[in-house]
């Protein structure tokens, strides 16, 4: 996890926390409540949440994680990570591709569009904390 940028480290975290239930979820929801105020967090909380049902209800298999303190990076968190980077940097036609060994095809372009909103809210987190460390 250490060796992730701060996109695909907090994609990893969040769907480890999602995955955990309600109080996890809750977290979550507070995180980008803080991070953004109450309508964009709540808009980026439910983003994480709709991206994660559709990959439960919809997905090609279960997504394997590790715990949320877990310092491993399993395979299908890394590929997770990195679907939610691609789509956040705009490279639609690789993020089609990730999202549809994710999920059924149908399913995909609706994941993409859900996976950008989700990684740009996470690039713009990162930016926040880097620029208050800074001061």
């Amino acid at each position: 996890m250490q060796e992730l940028g701060p996109v695909e480290a907090g994609a990893v975290l969040y769907l480890r926390l999602w995955c955990d239930g309600a109080a996890a979820q809750g977290q979550a929801r507070r995180d980008f409540v803080t991070a953004f105020g109450a309508a964009e967090g709540v808009a980026v909380a439910d983003s994480l949440d709709t991206l994660c049902t559709l990959c439960a209800r919809h997905g090609r298999r279960p997504l394997m994680r590790h715990g949320v303190t877990c310092a491993c990076l399993g395979g299908d968190e890394s590929s997770f990570a990195n679907f939610i980077l691609t789509a956040s940097e705009g490279d639609r036609e690789d993020a089609m591709w990730i999202a549809t060994t994710l999920v059924r095809a149908d399913m995909a372009p609706a994941l993409v569009a859900l996976a950008e909103r989700f990684g740009l809210a996470l690039k713009r987190m990162a930016l926040r904390t880097r620029a208050a460390r800074l001061h």
